[in-house]
């Protein structure tokens, strides 16, 4: 048997912190709000990008404009966004939470805060502090040379 080399290991780690703090918290907005993780992760982009389009949300999370399209008609269709003319690229949306959307954003927040603070309660706040300096680096590296963004 191939030993897993530390590399290898901190990536199955990842991913599998990854995969189940998505889970236990989209589980948590689903019971409590409705919504789920991903819904919440679009809406809080939105809310914080001014004059956000699907190509932002796209290059933010590094999946297909197709993708984030589709989710953001059934945000749409929740009533939770809305979508109008870009004014400058006809071909191109705004994105803009509409009330309820912006309502329910902000009722799912303190749960988004409490679930996490849980989840890793595991973990020194000093240890999870420089969990985040390094996962940032790491990101705004592979970002930097575009790795990872879908063809």
């Amino acid at each position: 048997m191939t030993p897993v080399t530390p590399i290898t290991a901190v990536f199955n780690d990842l991913v599998r912190v990854e995969t189940r703090l998505f889970n236990a918290l989209s589980a948590r907005l689903r019971e409590q709000h409705g919504l789920s993780l991903g819904q919440f992760e679009f809406m809080a982009i939105i809310d914080r990008t001014p004059g956000c389009r699907v190509l932002d949300i796209a290059h933010e999370v590094a999946i297909t404009v197709g993708a984030v399209s589709k989710a953001v008609d059934r945000l749409v269709a929740a009533g939770w966004c809305v979508r109008t003319a870009h004014p400058e690229d006809r071909r191109s949306s705004v994105l803009t939470l509409t009330p309820e959307g912006a309502a329910l954003l902000a009722t799912a927040r303190p749960t988004i805060e409490r679930e996490l603070t849980a989840l890793t309660s595991a973990v020194t706040p000093a240890d999870l502090a420089r969990t985040a300096e390094t996962l940032a680096t790491l990101r705004a590296s592979l970002e930097a040379a575009r790795e990872g963004q879908p063809g």
